[in-house]
This record gives C-alpha cells, sequence and structure tokens, in this order.
C-alpha cells in the first residue's frame, strides 16, 4: 500500500517569508521578512505608533550590503543586519540593528544606525511588501508598503 507524504513541510506560515534584492551599481542589497496581512485588522493596532516593530513578521527582517551604503543619511558598513521601524505621525525612523533574532528580541544597545524618512499614504497593500525603484548606477529607494502606508527609504551606494 502506497503512503502519500507531505513534502510541504508542514502547514503554511500565516505570514509567509519572502525574499528580494536589488544591485545599485556592484552592491547588492538583499532582504528575507515575513509578510504579514491585514486581515480585516487596522495596521496602528498591529503596529503602534511610538513602538519599535521588526519590520516584518516571525524572524527579524534581514538586510544584506555587499559593500558600504548609505541608508537615508546614515553610512552603513557591509554586512547583515536586522531592520526595525518605529512608525509616528508622518515619518518613520528606520533602525539598522547588529542582532538577529526572533523578530519581537529587539535591542537598542545594538542599533548601528537610525535615520527619519516620510510616510505617504498611497495605494492599498493587504501583505506587507518591501520592492525596490528609482534604480540609477548609485541609488535606489526601498519602498515598505503596507495598508495605505508606503515609507521610501533612500539607499546610496559609496
Amino acid at each position: 500500500m502506497a503512503v502519500a507524504q507531505n513534502r510541504g513541510g508542514g502547514k503554511a506560515r500565516p505570514s509567509p517569508n519572502a525574499a528580494i534584492s536589488q544591485t545599485i551599481g556592484t552592491t547588492v542589497v538583499s532582504l528575507t521578512y515575513g509578510r504579514p496581512s491585514l486581515k480585516g485588522r487596522s495596521i496602528e493596532n498591529l503596529v503602534p505608533p511610538g513602538k519599535v516593530w521588526r519590520t516584518g513578521a516571525n524572524e527579524s527582517t534581514a538586510i544584506t550590503f555587499s559593500a558600504d551604503v548609505k541608508v537615508g543619511d546614515k553610512a552603513i558598513s557591509a554586512g547583515t543586519y536586522s531592520l526595525y521601524t518605529i512608525p509616528g505621525e508622518s515619518e518613520m525612523t528606520i533602525i539598522i540593528n547588529s542582532k538577529m533574532s526572533w523578530g519581537t528580541q529587539y535591542d537598542e544597545a545594538q542599533d548601528v544606525a537610525r535615520t527619519n524618512v516620510s510616510m505617504t499614504n498611497t495605494g492599498f497593500a493587504e501583505r506587507f511588501t518591501i520592492t525596490f525603484d528609482s534604480l540609477s548606477d548609485t541609488k535606489a529607494n526601498m519602498n515598505l508598503h503596507w495598508g495605505e502606508y508606503l515609507v521610501v527609504v533612500p539607499i546610496e551606494v559609496q
């Protein structure tokens, strides 16, 4: 008698993992993150203003730079970091942190840099999404989009 096996690794995650990378000049910027869904909930309940958010779901969102870069107005050395954010009324604090962990184990002492960027309202995204646009040989925008909020984070290669 043949027995079927589940080769999918079990139950699907409610917030599936995603990965994206973008080459800017010769520098590769790559991220792995969990993609939570609103499911009728408000962002303010899931990500309260003024509180540190793991910028995704599950494990820390990992961001890797293959060479030194500038994120917003802060210089960052090549390496792999966790990405945290603090949403505000009209801007978001972007945090590059050296500690990789389960996403809720944030340690401010491990912050490498913080920079503030504007938040705008735009089209609706049910699932949290990270994309890149405005690509040139020396810079690109990393976009964080969830619900009606869009955060544009400029990244420039050194």
